[in-house]
């Protein structure tokens, strides 16, 4: 029998179970309480009654923020949210400063949108809040999934069994669904499961990227809270320095982070992080940091790779189970794309569930990973070209990587062209399309090719254009058809979203 605070829905009565609690999991949660009477939120830890951070979320320590994308999505699924990190002592960004601060100079605007910033902590706090008031999902936690459960000739997945977490007796409990969804994140133990239930699991894609992450917390003054949003300093790959970000919290709380990749780690040693912070490319953080009160010790997040599932390549996928967020995919945390990644995966899921509702079909489960993995390929090659540009990165997949070394060349060419010109229309451009909002033939696109180099008499434009020509006679939308991959599937928002989200 299961616990009886948590009491589960009648026989017969249609149920899915989310595996793991995480942002992925309270995304799913959310959509699936909409098509199924009940809703079961599964989760090794036992959730905290504020926002605190817990020991299954280990990177929540480190900053986290939302893209426009992301915003837009979790707005849609949980509306007013945003007023409640403000609610809950997030600051607001609202005409606050954006440092951004590259090799080649620096662009500083105000913030326009009263958009929150929050701890990892205090986001999800709210998004559960908001998931435990749906009348129809319930939590189980301290339970630790040990199998998937299937019909007898393994094509279908029929439930869980779960063991007791944090207790002597490690009691085990069987629960039937009609669907499992894995959001348990880099752990997920679903390829071990498929492979005991005899299914071929492909390789992953991977990034060997051996990347590090330190932050540490201040107290910060309420006139630096007052001018500052973030101020951000990207790492050179050249000089091999460390990036690193500033940001504000609740609690008046702000937040440093320092980053580095292929082994080269920041120290979380106090006084060896406040030198690197002041070795940084940029004495602004130095400057910052003079005004802070240091509140604890830094903390560090280690990883040694990064990965792609391929499952939609399985010759057999069994019906019943799905997985979404980083257990199907995970990127490198600086560039913020997972959050917005599992909301995709939710829109996809939903719209999904939604014709699966009016128009059944076969393999359902396959059809919606296909979907999925074509909103993850975007994501995923953005991050590898901008690995990839480090000493010591890796890329090990059963295919070459496509333009990778022509995308690397081009996305600099902009990030100079943009800073050196103070170019705010061309660098807003290429954030957004690095920050999934637009679609990546924005920049990679014949007229905004031609256009760039047209209005630069620099040689890197003139070796660029000869390295994408290379003596052809194609039109040059063929040319840039072998470098970047079309993303002919992956859905993008539009600059109408953005202009929409801005007068709300």
């Amino acid at each position: 029998m299961l616990d009886r605070q948590f009491p589960l829905a009648e026989k017969n009565t249609e149920r899915v179970i989310v595996i793991g609690g995480s942002i992925a999991g309270l995304l799913a949660a959310r959509v699936l309480s909409g098509y199924y009477n009940e809703v079961l939120i599964i989760d090794r830890d036992d959730f905290p009654d504020k926002p605190e951070n817990r020991s299954g979320t280990p990177q929540a320590f480190q900053p986290h923020r939302l893209t426009p994308r992301g915003i837009l999505i979790l707005g849609r699924f949980f509306p007013g949210y945003n007023e409640e990190l403000l609610a809950h002592g997030a600051p607001s960004a609202l005409n606050k400063l954006n440092h951004m601060i590259n090799s080649y100079g620096s662009m500083v605007m105000a913030n326009q949108e009263n958009e929150a910033t929050f701890s990892r902590a205090l986001l999800e706090w709210v998004l559960r809040k908001r998931v435990q008031a749906i009348p129809n999902v319930r939590f189980l936690c301290k339970k630790e999934v040990i199998r998937l459960l299937s019909s007898t000739d393994r094509s279908t997945i029929t439930g869980i069994q779960v063991q007791d977490r944090g207790t002597a007796e490690r009691l085990q409990q069987t629960i039937t669904a009609n669907l499992v969804i894995d959001t348990s994140g880099r752990s997920s133990k679903v390829v071990r499961w498929l492979t005991e239930l005899g299914y071929d699991v492909p390789k992953p894609e991977m990034l060997k990227v051996s990347l590090g992450y330190s932050t540490r917390h201040y107290r910060i003054p309420p006139h630096l809270a007052a001018k500052w949003n973030v101020i951000h300093l990207a790492g050179d790959p050249v000089k091999e320095t460390n990036a690193g970000v500033f940001s504000i919290i609740e609690n008046n709380r702000a937040e440093i982070v320092l980053w580095n990749i292929g082994g080269r780690y920041p120290s979380t040693n106090p006084e060896q992080y406040e030198r690197e912070i002041s070795q940084l490319a940029s004495q602004l953080f130095a400057e910052v940091r003079q005004e802070l009160e240091p509140i604890a010790a830094p903390r560090g997040y280690r990883l040694p790779e990064l990965f792609r599932q391929r499952f939609e390549q399985m010759k057999r996928w069994p019906s019943g189970l799905l997985v979404m967020g980083d257990a199907f995919c995970n990127f490198d945390p600086i560039y913020g794309q997972g959050i917005t990644v599992a909301a995709i995966e939710a829109e996809i899921l939903e719209a999904s569930l939604r014709d699966k509702h009016n128009n059944p079909e076969p393999d359902f489960e396959l059809s919606v990973l296909k979907k999925m993995q074509d909103s993850i390929e975007p994501a995923w090659w953005l991050n590898c070209v901008s690995d990839l540009r480090w000493p010591g990165v890796e890329y090990v997949g059963s295919e070459p990587f496509k333009g990778l070394k022509f995308a690397q060349n081009y996305f600099e060419y902009i990030l100079k062209s943009a800073t050196e010109q103070s170019n705010y229309e061309l660098y807003g451009l290429y954030w957004l399309v690095n920050s999934l909002f637009l679609h990546p033939r924005e920049l990679f696109n014949p007229q905004m090719v031609t256009a760039l180099f047209a209005e630069s008499d620099s040689s890197d434009g003139n070796r660029l254009l000869d390295e994408l020509t290379k003596g052809s006679d194609k039109p040059l939308e063929e040319l840039l058809d072998q470098f970047i991959p079309s993303f002919e599937r992956a859905s993008f928002s539009s600059m109408k979203d953005l202009m929409q989200q801005s007068e709300t």
